[in-house]
């Protein structure tokens, strides 16, 4: 089913992201993670693509096994960055043979180890020129990123938005944002792109806090804001894993039963193939 019927049929949408385990790890690892995560009766599952293409096969191996036995409705991540329009219509067909028929389009991360990346003569430079290209074939539901605090390249948030307008109008089905720890931030966010004209349904990224040093990683990356709640559990638990991630677990249950309250679109819950946790999570919502 694609993902524009999936959102006009229900409300909250909640849905789950995995990534494919590192090359040398056997893929059972992330099946193992599923069989977990099915329980949940999650609405579907992304699945993500490593920086600059790499794990492209094994993104559509495993959300073609995710859809066909785990009968669990996916979303394959595809990135520009990589690849040219040729190997993405490639890829594209790869999709449409597997049966998937949900892309999340991205720019995408350059490979690792490379500073001030510039693509290659005929290829994409931004999400927009893959979303075109998706649109053209007219057989996907196309999501896109969104990012409530604007993204880091971008100077100013109201530059980010009027590039996510772009993106909209483009052909893009649905958004799914960036981690963000702050809901008056994701509030924000909402009201202004509504100001714009932007009514597709936006899904909230929530990435629960279990590591320090990984969340901090995160942040790092991400350059999301740090409220004042957060730094007390750094504080806190910083340096007790085991109490950090009880605290993180019940600050994710908390930010997301507030969404829930104010009649969000959906919830994405990066996993980070967390299913232990990520079971705990969605077990203590105010549903």
């Amino acid at each position: 089913m694609s993902l524009r019927e999936i959102f006009s049929q229900k409300k909250p949408i909640f849905s789950l992201e995995i990534f494919p385990p590192k090359p040398d790890y056997p893929l059972t690892t992330v099946y193992q993670t599923v069989a977990e995560l099915r329980e949940l009766a999650p609405d579907f599952i992304s699945v993500t693509y490593g920086a600059g293409g790499s794990n492209r096969e094994r993104t559509i191996e495993i959300a073609a096994t995710i859809k066909k036995e785990y009968q669990i409705e996916t979303v394959a991540h595809l990135t520009c960055v990589g690849h040219s329009p040729i190997e993405l219509d490639l890829i594209l067909n790869s999709l449409t043979d597997q049966g998937i028929k949900n892309v999340l389009a991205l720019r995408g991360d350059p490979p690792q180890g490379v500073q001030n990346y510039t693509p290659p003569a005929g290829h994409y430079q931004y999400a927009t020129q893959l979303v075109e290209q998706i649109r053209q074939r007219g057989d996907f539901s196309i999501g896109a990123a969104a990012y409530p605090e604007g993204h880091k390249e971008s100077k100013r948030w109201t530059d980010d938005w009027y590039y996510l307008k772009e993106k909209v109008d483009a052909g893009v089905d649905f958004l799914t944002t960036q981690l963000f720890f702050d809901n008056r931030i994701f509030y924000n966010f909402l009201e202004n792109i509504a100001k714009m004209g932007i009514t597709i349904p936006v899904t909230a990224g929530i990435m629960p806090i279990l590591n320090a040093t990984q969340i901090k990683r995160m942040i790092f990356l991400s350059e999301a804001s740090i409220p004042s709640q957060l730094f007390k559990l750094f504080d806190k638990y910083g340096n007790n894993n085991q109490d950090f991630e009880q605290a993180g677990i019940e600050y994710a249950i908390n930010q997301i039963n507030d969404l829930l309250a104010n009649q969000v679109a959906g919830i994405h819950l990066y996993t980070m193939n967390k299913a232990v946790q990520t079971k705990i999570i969605m077990q203590n919502l105010q549903l």
